[in-house]
């Protein structure tokens, strides 16, 4: 019984910090180990921290990232004041990569998931889970499956938006396509919370280090659905 008061104190004082801050953020356990294995020609990385709070229009960004996530946010994982660690990495003087991580609440617990994505394209070149505990990680984490998002970018999840109400059955939705591939498992609750962290990531990026390169895809999409009543 004392046992369990303290544990219950503990739990108290860290839910208490964790509320205090307003969120928790995502960081690679080894970052050295973590982008060699992401990138093996790397020889030197900078690690960087964005918040939504220290942008001019952090607010608006706050509440256009809920907006084109298409969901609520998280209080705890997904809060205007969570901290956002920005992973540049080089090969000698070259870039050759940029690095960024997220917490999704899953049904197992939270899910952390990196991508790896091409500096000029923002494309994924690959990704991992630092963090997935669920029934359903054995097809997430799966090399075929995960290879299939190379080349994937925020623009083709814009476009999924579209096709999903208006086109679902679209042989260009390449969003559709990969989730296809992982048959009845994509129905899972954790397979659904991975790829929202997939997309999370990517609208993140977004605005932190690719100037909305993707935003006329997003405008689009709203205009074509508009356009079709949704």
């Amino acid at each position: 019984m004392k046992s369990l008061k303290i544990l219950l104190v503990v739990m108290g004082l860290f839910w208490h910090a964790v509320a205090s801050y307003g969120a928790i953020g995502c960081t690679l356990n080894n970052p050295a180990q973590d982008l060699k294995f992401l990138f093996p020609e790397v020889t030197s990385f900078k690690e960087e921290i964005r918040e939504f709070r220290h942008f001019p229009d952090g607010q608006k960004l706050f509440a256009e990232l809920k907006e084109r996530l298409g969901s609520d946010l998280d209080p705890v994982y997904e809060a205007y004041e969570t901290p956002y660690t920005v992973y540049t990495v080089f090969k000698g003087n070259e870039l050759i990569g940029i690095v960024h991580g997220v917490n999704v609440p899953g049904r197992g617990g939270v899910i952390q998931v990196f991508l790896a994505t091409d500096p000029k394209t923002g494309g994924i070149e690959n990704f991992f889970f630092q963090r997935l505990e669920s029934p359903e990680a054995k097809a997430l984490k799966n090399r075929d499956f995960r290879k299939r998002f190379t080349g994937l970018t925020l623009g083709d999840f814009y476009k999924h938006d579209y096709f999903r109400k208006v086109e679902p059955d679209s042989k260009v939705d390449k969003v559709n396509e990969i989730l296809d591939s992982a048959g009845e498992q994509r129905h899972g609750p954790d397979f659904a919370a991975s790829v929202r962290g997939i997309r999370k990531n990517l609208i993140l990026l977004d605005m932190f280090i690719y100037n909305r390169l993707f935003e006329p895809f997003y405008k689009r999409t709203v205009e074509l659905l508009s356009s079709k009543g949704q």
